[in-house]
């Protein structure tokens, strides 16, 4: 059973959200800087960096036994060294963000479609009609996009591989992390992460940085907003939460995205567009209410 969350947890999605879609406007910022897996492994150094800094500080438990530390770096793997590792790759190959953010978007169905035989969690048909407006709202948002789309193979590849790794480590992390401390718990995915990014890039990449203002302020932002402020808040959430629930959230990340790219970037932003905001809204409203207690 879930555990009873905190109060201030209630505003914890509509924040989520907002830094989540930073995430992907970080890695357009920095990509024309450095290769995909060397720009990320610099941002997990950094942050395992400072997340030390803050468990030393903390006097933090680390994890009891470990086993417990192995379900963390798994977890790492998955949600940190799979999904961004191939985010960024697949942005680094000129994917819009667009694409990108809808393809990822997706993790709400399979998550819902794995949650049942894994975790044994069960959907309502509300739930269900909320996966599928917040899937449509998401087609909306987009659909005006897949004109300039790339068509690199490779690009569609990668975005398979991260939406594999974000759905997975969702599953992975709740049904094996529950105990794993937050803080010292995020150095080992980091860590795990890390290392596996850092030797593939040094197998295939130049490592090569090109350290600009607008890099510096990418790989900050995606190293203490992301890395440790989204994530943290992410991992949070699973634990107080049901798996598909929390995972419905990421329908409303290709909208915001739409919207920051719109006003960053200039890219349109259509009225089918806006439409598609109410719907994914309203999905994502149907799948994360949970049902009045019977009287």
């Amino acid at each position: 059973m879930p555990s009873h969350p905190p109060a201030w947890l209630r505003w914890a999605p509509a924040l989520f959200v907002f830094l989540w879609s930073t995430g992907f406007i970080g890695s357009r910022l920095g990509a024309p800087f450095a290769e995909p897996l060397t720009f990320l492994s610099w941002r997990y150094a950094a942050a395992v960096v400072l997340l030390v800094a803050a468990a030393v500080l903390t006097r933090s438990a680390w994890p009891a036994s470990p086993l417990l530390a192995g379900h963390a770096a798994v977890a790492g793997l998955l949600v940190q060294g799979a999904y961004l590792g191939g985010v960024f790759c697949s942005v680094a190959r000129g994917m819009p963000l667009a694409t990108v953010s809808l393809i990822v978007g997706l993790q709400p169905i399979l998550t819902a479609m794995a949650a049942g035989p894994l975790l044994g969690e069960r959907l309502t048909n509300r739930q269900w009609a909320g996966i599928a407006l917040g899937f449509g709202g998401v087609v909306l948002v987009v659909s005006g996009k897949w004109s300039g789309a790339a068509t690199d193979p490779a690009g569609y590849a990668w975005l398979a591989f991260a939406l594999f790794g974000i759905t997975a480590g969702t599953l992975y992390q709740k049904r094996f992390c529950g105990a794993v401390p937050m803080l010292t718990g995020g150095v080992i995915q980091y860590a795990a992460a890390g290392l596996v990014t850092a030797a593939a890039a040094y197998a295939t990449e130049t490592m090569v940085v090109q350290w600009t203002p607008q890099f510096a302020f990418a790989l900050g932002w995606l190293v203490l907003v992301l890395s440790l402020g989204a994530i943290g808040l992410l991992f949070t959430m699973i634990r107080h939460g049901e798996a598909s629930r929390v995972a419905s959230l990421f329908f409303l990340t290709p909208p915001v995205t739409a919207v920051m790219a719109w006003l960053l970037f200039d890219e349109s932003l259509p009225a089918v567009a806006l439409a598609g905001l109410a719907v994914s809204a309203a999905g994502v409203a149907l799948v994360t209410a949970r049902p009045r207690a019977a009287a």
